[in-house]
């Protein structure tokens, strides 16, 4: 095969097998790779109903046909897929840098983790060897620390390798997995499940070559995307990140802040893109085969957290910024820090610090509970204490390691509506109440509240509709960019070029031809990108998922927007969100309840899985 390696690894962690079969050629074309390849291995690989904690629940490591070549950002992308322990829905994480390429070039489109080792283990994948090796003397190191161990150990620090903190050795759902240091598969708890497996790391090692079918083509279509992606459509990315956003959404009242108690930071230009890059940029960092370099590193020159080095995204800065009140630079460049050393999403630890602040002034939670800190929004110093609990399980963060919505069960009262959550997944850095298209995107989004599914936020935030408005159409533009996000994470590139393909979705059937030699026509692709989707729903509807679940957090639904100015007052009414709802299932031909019909499976050719409709329908 071209592009694909044609091989899946299995390691049986219980065991110490490891034996590998061949790609399924139908697969790879009905669901690409990555997620798509992923969310099908791991179906075809488990049964209804897990415990997502459980050796039961299969990890599986997939890679997109692009993968390993030197096609802009598609070279180095993977993903992570397993049941999530945070949304108990499908979960997927996807990462970028250099391990991916790596894992290619070792053979593999895919790995399946089975089972749990009895001992902390991590794999040695060196092209045809596969070894389990122990890791006792890696527990409680951090990613880097364990990627350093690991390399002097190999004896190669070009090997490159994925592991996990002391938050997923400790089972926290916001637990990720980070590879290269600072890039992290961050969403949905995979760090978490990989710790269930006592498995702290997997280190790749490959030397083989890999073949496109057209490498002339290929070759010219490489030079044409380079270009692109120094032009206009990544311009963003490569001078002040996507930091940019704190003052874009900030001026549009757009941006959640202490814990979706306004829509607007007062002190936005202290924590702002411009700043951040102004006294803390020291480098830019491209992954493999990328022409962006859209990593910007940061180190703080001076004060109590000198030296501290981490990488800096919108959503984090916003997530323990704004969205806790603070609006030091050092202090959340500092809390980023903790959140790569625990292996935390730092999303998610943002979301649950601020939902504990929240706790803390309803009176939900007290003096006490914070070991004598008054852990009011704003208080950096309660940040850092419980990014610093939450990684080790200690006191306050035993409960909020479990995310917001585990832990409000366990404080009772009030607290789930300050929960700030979809499905159990942590908010991210886009206010629903007056983002009314995003909205949509984030009720139905498969992983829970997430805008990396269907990027919905950008009809909103750049004026394509009016966003203060739910109206017919809504679902229609939701459902074909949650298409289009699929493919994006199941070829694999990366979701910051997606301005470079011009021409949609036929530029990214043109690369999948050149590289697989696998005839694919823009429709087919298009369709391959719906059945991804439709395969997601349909696993979250066997593990219990409904039409329920597609609602939006308590303050977005009852809370209106107290800030003067332009959005004051909106939020979003369950009779606008019923209205969404249901055009959403229309324009995906599901029903009302939002379950596939079988004419849609019919369609998509996925009868096979249309068991799990009918079984769903007995019983109801």
């Amino acid at each position: 095969m071209y592009g694909y390696a044609g091989k899946i690894l299995y390691v049986d962690l219980k065991t110490g097998k490891t034996w590998v079969e061949q790609l399924n050629q139908e697969y790879a074309k009905k669901y690409i790779g990555g997620i798509g390849l992923g969310m099908r291995l791991w179906f075809d690989n488990s049964k209804a109903g897990i415990d997502p904690l459980s050796p039961e629940n299969p990890l599986v490591l997939s890679l997109g046909p692009i993968s390993g070549t030197i096609f802009p950002t598609a070279g180095n992308g993977h993903s992570f897929v397993a049941k999530s322990p945070a949304t108990y829905g499908i979960g997927e994480a996807v990462a970028h840098g250099t391990f991916g390429s790596e894992l290619k070039r070792a053979g593999y489109d895919a790995v399946i983790f089975r089972g749990k080792s009895e001992k902390p283990v991590y794999v040695w994948i060196d092209d045809d060897s596969v070894q389990l090796l122990d890791a006792s003397h890696l527990i409680g190191k951090s990613p880097s620390e364990t990627e350093d161990i690991i390399k002097k150990e190999l004896g190669d620090y070009y090997v490159r390798i994925a592991a996990i903190g002391m938050a997923g050795e400790k089972l926290s759902r916001i637990a990720c997995i980070i590879n290269e240091k600072t890039r992290a598969a961050g969403r949905t708890g995979m760090g978490a499940v990989m710790g269930s497996k006592n498995l702290k790391a997997v280190a790749v090692r490959g030397t083989s070559d890999i073949l496109v079918a057209k490498p002339i083509e290929f070759m010219d279509m490489v030079k044409e995307f380079h270009e692109r992606m120094k032009g206009p459509a990544t311009q963003k990315y490569r001078t002040l990140g996507t930091p940019e956003n704190i003052m874009v959404h900030n001026s549009l009242f757009c941006m959640p802040t202490r814990n979706y108690n306004n829509a607007h930071f007062e002190n936005a230009n202290k924590i702002s893109g411009e700043k951040l890059n102004e006294k803390f940029v020291v480098k830019l960092i491209g992954c493999s085969s990328c022409a962006m370099r859209c990593e910007h590193e940061v180190v703080i020159p001076e004060g109590p957290y000198k030296g501290t080095l981490t990488r800096m995204e919108y959503e984090t800065l916003w997530a323990m910024g704004p969205y806790c009140g603070i609006d030091e630079l050092d202090v959340i460049i500092k809390g980023m820090e903790l959140c790569n050393y625990y292996g935390i999403d730092a999303i998610s630890a943002g979301v649950v610090v601020a939902f504990a602040m929240d706790c803390y002034e309803n009176g939900l939670l007290s003096k006490k509970d914070f070991d004598g800190l008054e852990a009011n929004f704003g208080n950096s110093e309660v940040l850092i204490q419980l990014l610093e609990k939450i990684g080790t399980r200690k006191g306050i963060g035993d409960i909020l390691a479990e995310g917001v919505r585990l832990a409000a069960e366990r404080i009772g009262k009030e607290a789930g509506k300050l929960a700030q959550h979809i499905k159990g997944l942590e908010v991210t850095g886009y206010d629903l109440r007056c983002l009314k298209t995003a909205a949509l995107g984030f009720a139905v989004s498969f992983r829970g509240a997430d805008h990396n599914r269907h990027g919905a936020y950008a009809f909103d935030v750049k004026g394509k509709v009016d966003r203060l408005k739910a109206e017919k159409g809504r679902g229609k533009l939701v459902r074909d960019m949650e298409d289009i996000y699929a493919l994006i994470d199941s070829l694999v590139v990366c979701k910051f070029s997606r301005g470079t393909y011009y021409n949609g979705i036929a530029d990214m059937a043109k690369l999948y031809n050149l590289v697989t030699g696998i005839e694919m026509t823009s429709d087919e692709l298009k369709k391959s990108g719906e059945r991804i989707n439709t395969l997601a729903r349909l696993i979250n509807i066997q593990e219990g998922l409904s039409r329920k679940d597609d609602t939006l957090p308590w303050k977005v639904l009852n809370v209106p927007i107290p800030d003067d100015g332009p959005v004051k007052g909106a939020y979003v009414t369950q009779k606008e969100l019923d209205l969404l709802l249901d055009d959403y299932y229309d324009s995906r031909r599901w029903n009302r309840k939002g379950i596939p019909t079988e004419e849609k499976l019919e369609e998509l050719n996925m009868e096979p899985l249309a068991r799990i409709v009918e079984k769903k329908q007995e019983v109801q």
